[in-house]
């Protein structure tokens, strides 16, 4: 915070002055070290009302500077400006959304690869925006992380999903029952009373807990490790499966892999997208899939959107997968006359896998 600041040239030299001073390494234990600042800057008199609008401003002037290339400073424009009253405007929105339940679930199939049956699906919240319709969950999850509102979204969405899996269920039973997958954000994962409310989720809806999958992200389990093991004991105590999401874009260590209780490991989009073309992605989801299978865990390819990737997936022996090809997120009137089928995707387990070891690049590698 500056004073005796008259126009935006004073600001700048400051951070001319920061820039230079950081070109110069450090000392620490006879090692040098280089570092650089990503500066954002914003000026007292544009029109905020608060003071944490402020600091909100220049922390997206920051971000646009480390987007620009770091090391350098950006100063809070009327663009910038224009974007945050937007996202202030949805922070609001997203506030009144919770009060007046405007969030609904869609829910995309899990499928067997082998018979083409659908063996459980994931839900996925979208939010019935008053003016703007349906919003994607990549533009309000954040929003919702950092102001605290996860909390309560994710314990609507974890008995919404619930409530809607034992009533289908109870319509279309069978002897393997169909499982739901519930996303639990790293807030929602280190707070202590994850386990109370799961437990009366459950009680309330009625649904088993072997009907019930969680699925963490790596980085979610990883951000304290001793925590997250005993959190992760304390739910399969309960009998709830347990999956890695968007494995292989986290940090975790395989030592910590074969420590974690998991049951499940998710390969993420990424990987799947390209495995069709590329021998290095085809390697890494092999390795992915054999690991996975002597830590005793199942697969599910995410992102699978075409009969290629199929067949690859296929000749990787990989068992479940979701993605466009099988079926978009549907809502709850759609998935149900999917259910209603009993082998809805056969013609896809008829897919027949490449010869050999699959592109042939890969034994070029």
């Amino acid at each position: 915070m500056l004073d005796c600041i008259h126009d935006v040239t004073d600001v700048t030299k400051i951070a001319e002055r920061v820039h230079q001073a950081l070109s110069t390494p450090f000392n620490l234990n006879g090692h040098e070290v280089f570092t650089s600042a990503s500066i954002g800057i914003t000026m007292s008199t544009t029109a905020f009302d608060r003071p944490e609008d402020l600091l909100r401003g220049a922390d997206i002037a920051m971000y646009r500077a480390k987007g620009s290339g770091k090391a350098c400073h950006e100063i809070f424009d009327t663009d910038m400006h224009t974007h945050l009253v937007n996202l202030l405007q949805l922070e609001n929105d997203l506030r009144r959304a919770v009060e007046r339940q405007e969030f609904l679930l869609h829910y995309q199939p899990i499928v067997a690869l082998s018979t083409g049956k659908i063996v459980g699906f994931e839900a996925l919240i979208r939010w019935q925006h008053p003016e703007q319709g349906l919003v994607s969950p990549i533009k309000f999850i954040p929003i919702a992380e950092e102001t605290g509102l996860i909390a309560p979204i994710g314990q609507w969405v974890l008995r919404e999903a619930c409530r809607q899996m034992k009533s289908w269920q109870d319509r279309f039973p069978s002897d393997s029952p169909l499982c739901i997958s519930v996303n639990l954000s790293s807030r929602q994962f280190s707070q202590p009373s994850l386990i109370g409310q799961i437990r009366q989720t459950l009680v309330e809806t009625g649904l088993t807990t072997h009907s019930l999958k969680l699925e963490i992200t790596e980085s979610a389990i990883m951000e304290n490790t001793e925590s997250a093991m005993d959190m992760l004991l304390q739910l399969k105590a309960m009998g709830i499966q347990l999956s890695v999401d968007d494995f292989g874009t986290g940090y975790s260590s395989l030592g910590y892999l074969y420590r974690f209780p998991m049951d499940l490991l998710k390969v993420d989009r990424s990987f799947i997208s390209r495995v069709d073309v590329d021998g290095e992605k085809l390697e890494l989801v092999r390795t992915i899939i054999t690991l996975a299978w002597n830590l005793g865990m199942d697969v599910v390819a995410e992102g699978v959107e075409t009969t290629k990737q199929l067949a690859q997936l296929k000749a990787l022996k990989c068992e479940y997968a979701q993605g466009y090809l099988f079926s978009k997120p549907l809502n709850r009137q759609e998935a149900e006359k999917l259910i209603a089928i009993e082998h809805p995707f056969k013609h896809l387990s008829q897919v027949l896998p490449p010869s050999g070891r699959g592109i042939d690049t890969l034994d070029s590698l």
